[in-house]
């Protein structure tokens, strides 16, 4: 089993939310299955994703695409996201 982890600052956590929600569908076409959405308890617009991935070269391809970038902007990330994966 692959997992996804990504970490990364946001500007504003609501704004950011309802961005990463209208980009479900991207992620599905991916493979990719969210499992858990965590927030930073000392800073609540750090944000950690855990989502597990049916295919590892999809999951790859997903997290290098200009979309997930362009996404990533629009919803106000503010720092180099981390990026892993996971087995």
């Amino acid at each position: 089993m692959t997992y996804l982890l990504v970490r990364h600052k946001v500007a504003d956590f609501s704004n950011w939310k309802a961005e990463y929600d209208a980009h479900l569908p991207t992620r599905q076409k991916a493979g990719l299955e969210e499992k858990h959405l965590l927030r930073n308890i000392n800073n609540p617009d750090e944000v950690v994703l855990l989502f597990k991935a049916e295919n590892l070269h999809e999951a790859q391809a997903f997290a290098r695409s200009s979309d997930l970038h362009e996404a990533m902007q629009k919803a106000g990330v503010v720092d180099k996201p981390d990026i892993y994966f996971l087995a």
